[in-house]
């Protein structure tokens, strides 16, 4: 009898298996809004002309791909530092950066950094991605959930997010999306990260902020204020950086994982810590990647054009939330008519929106208009365009 015969079948990812699904439909006016990817007005992957500029310049002179350090490209980790803490604290010596797999490799071995450190256990927002619970679990922690979506209705549950950290032991580890909150789309006002803050501060937690979506709420300076206001009351912090879509780089895996410390001497022990979990995880991170990116940043012209390429792909997304809500009010879907007001979905952030629909509904989307979202009404407003908006919410419409 082989050893691997008692081996279980593992669950089929959701999202994944929504994909398959959508593949198989038949429907010629199908819409996948499962996906978690850019989609630019045609339909598809957009490749950045920043990105595309290096790329061939990279083409007419290439560099021989010998291993990175450890702790990565070495331009790479050190543009990192500056657009997410800026100059001053980049040369502190006080802040750790080191290349990882995308967000989610930074979220592992963030996870791996903390456990030790922390009382083992770990809080994530309800809801929130669904592979932070695996990540963090297979990393040794005990998971549970602080309150984020108001049950029974649109909006934050920002007291009951409040009150849930004030209950959290000391030592826990609070999961905290910096901007663009997937799925829901609510993101933290001002005030609310300053009460946040301050809350995490006196109940003595542990701040893991992850960053997958800088640029896409209102800019990537304007992204990065929640990392900011941790660093300014001397909290240690730890951020996770991901580079996949807001440089459109999704298969090239460049991430990056940040930690603030007291000064230069713990960060010298923190990087090494960091790079002993690196080595037994991946040994050396990918290069091509990480050289785009650095390449991007560190020229002031392709950084200005990258900018300006991400407004852009910000913009599409919030043109395509007014759409969607005037789509669907046209179409009936208003208090008025004893339907729900779409109205929230333009007030969220980012590329997901918490749609509000039930399970039932989502179903009947998929089988009847063969429109694709997740069970929990999660769509994905990055990937409706003009060819079809208007089919989306004709099926939105018939099956509230």
């Amino acid at each position: 009898m082989s050893i691997f015969s008692a081996v279980d079948m593992a669950p089929r990812d959701p999202i994944l298996g929504l994909t398959d699904a959508y593949l198989s439909d038949t429907n010629p006016k199908k819409v996948n809004l499962g996906v978690g990817v850019y989609q630019d007005a045609d339909g598809k992957l957009p490749v950045l002309e920043c990105v595309r500029t290096v790329e061939q310049q990279m083409g007419a002179d290439p560099k021989p791909r010998g291993y990175l350090p450890i702790d990565g490209h070495k331009a790479f980790t050190a543009e990192v530092a500056k657009l997410v803490h800026g100059a001053e604290a980049a040369a502190s010596g006080k802040l750790v950066t080191v290349q990882t797999l995308s967000g989610t490799g930074a979220l592992r071995v963030g996870g791996d950094f903390l456990r030790p450190l922390s009382n083992g256990k770990l809080l994530l927002s309800d809801p929130s991605w669904e592979n932070h619970q695996a990540v963090f679990t297979r990393a040794g922690f005990e998971v549970s959930t602080y309150r984020y979506k108001a049950a029974g209705r649109d909006g934050m549950d920002f007291d009951g997010m409040i009150e849930d950290l004030r209950a959290a032991e000391k030592g826990t580890v609070v999961v905290l999306h910096a901007c663009c909150h997937n799925p829901t789309g609510y993101d933290l006002s001002d005030e609310q990260w300053d009460q946040v803050v301050q809350t995490v501060t006196e109940s003595q937690l542990i701040p893991l902020v992850d960053m997958a979506y800088q640029g896409f709420a209102e800019g990537p300076e304007e992204d990065v204020k929640a990392i900011g206001k941790f660093v300014a009351t001397g909290l240690p912090v730890v951020n996770t950086v991901s580079f996949a879509k807001n440089m459109s780089l999704y298969g090239e895996r460049v991430g990056a994982l940040q930690v603030t410390c007291a000064d230069a001497d713990e960060a010298a022990r923190v990087l090494s810590q960091l790079k002993v979990l690196i080595r037994t995880m991946v040994s050396s991170s990918p290069t091509h990647g990480a050289a785009v990116v650095a390449a991007v940043l560190s020229d002031s012209t392709l950084r200005s054009q990258w900018v300006t390429e991400l407004a852009g792909m910000r913009e599409r997304i919030k043109e395509m939330r007014r759409r969607l809500v005037d789509g669907l009010a046209a179409a009936g879907v208003t208090a008025a008519n004893g339907k729900r007001d779409m109205g929230f979905i333009a007030e969220q952030a980012g590329m997901f929106s918490y749609s509000g629909l039930s399970k039932d509904q989502m179903v009947q989307l998929r089988e009847k208009w063969g429109v694709y979202g997740t069970d929990k009404g999660r769509i994905c407003v990055a990937a409706l365009n003009d060819s079809n908006i208007d089919y989306v919410c004709e099926a939105i419409a018939d099956v509230i």
